[in-house]
């Protein structure tokens, strides 16, 4: 008999266990889905962003950065705008083939009442080094910027380096 009860009492912690885990699981916020506007809005600004950076066209490229800009890095510390958009000029001069591509699947739109949105996602980084294709893979998290119907990039973290 003492078997048979001990038996139910580690089923019933087992269940318990199971449904507070579930539980919890469904408690973690979502970004906004695919089919958002405001998704798919941000989804677009990222990819004129970065085509303009693979294009190398700096004028483009600058637009979307406040001149007030945070970057932080975790190797490189806390620049701003200019280092950012001169960082894009430095290629330039360099003759780099560095491109920038936005990993499918990782993209999370988070919205910011009465601010803007978190963007979040993995990118890659691709250039050839001494006749070898280099691909460095890095998390990034955007702060948009709402203003009127602009939008501007005020924070950037990017980390994993």
């Amino acid at each position: 008999m003492k078997e048979i009860s001990s038996k139910i009492m580690r089923g019933s912690i087992i269940v318990f266990l199971f449904s507070i885990s579930l539980s919890l699981k469904s408690q973690v916020k979502q970004g906004l889905p695919p089919s958002d506007t405001l998704y798919q809005k941000i989804l677009h600004l990222d990819s004129l962003v970065f085509g303009a950076f693979n294009k190398r066209d700096t004028s483009a490229f600058a637009v979307y950065f406040s001149k007030s800009l945070e970057f932080y890095h975790d190797i490189g510390g806390l620049t701003g705008f200019e280092e950012t958009t001169g960082f894009l000029k430095s290629l330039i001069k360099q003759k780099s083939d560095l491109k920038r591509y936005l990993i499918k699947g990782t993209f999370e739109v988070y919205p910011i009442p009465g601010y803007g949105v978190m963007e979040l996602g993995t990118h890659q980084f691709v250039h050839t080094e001494n006749g070898k294709q280099i691909i460095g893979t890095f998390k990034f998290l955007h702060i948009w910027k709402k203003d009127n119907n602009d939008w501007i990039i005020t924070r950037v973290i990017s980390y994993g380096h």
